[in-house]
């Protein structure tokens, strides 16, 4: 059940888009703290809570993210852009029409907003 819903909230397409858009992680310098998580468990919890609304310390255990890697990964994704960029590219890429409310709008505004951003305007 988790895994079905988890492809219906990142199917292969949106994780295709996203995966080359994502900064790579780099482990801490000084060694320690825990191993990597799989990126697109994480892009999963963070879509999430930007679509359904949850707070970052409710985020269900059944995602298989830790709230804070999900939260540092949200912000540090923001500080790099990937939101924007995601859009941009489901555009260019003949996915969504400019203008549409459509998931990648939907995301990226929901991320703004979390962000404390403007939102996405229709081109």
């Amino acid at each position: 059940m988790a895994g079905d819903l988890s492809r219906r909230l990142v199917s292969d397409e949106l994780w295709a888009l996203t995966e080359p858009l994502l900064p790579v992680f780099a482990p801490r310098r000084q060694g320690g703290g825990t191993a990597p998580v799989d990126e697109r468990a994480v892009f999963t919890a963070v879509v999430y809570v930007l679509t359904s609304g949850c707070a970052w310390r409710l985020l269900p255990p059944w995602l298989g993210v830790s709230t804070a890697t999900a939260h540092r990964r949200f912000i540090a994704w923001t500080r790099a852009g990937v939101w924007r960029r995601l859009h941009r590219t489901a555009v260019r890429g003949g996915l969504v029409r400019a203008g549409d409310t459509d998931w990648a709008t939907a995301i990226v505004n929901a991320a703004a907003s979390r962000a404390g951003e403007d939102p996405v305007r229709p081109s």
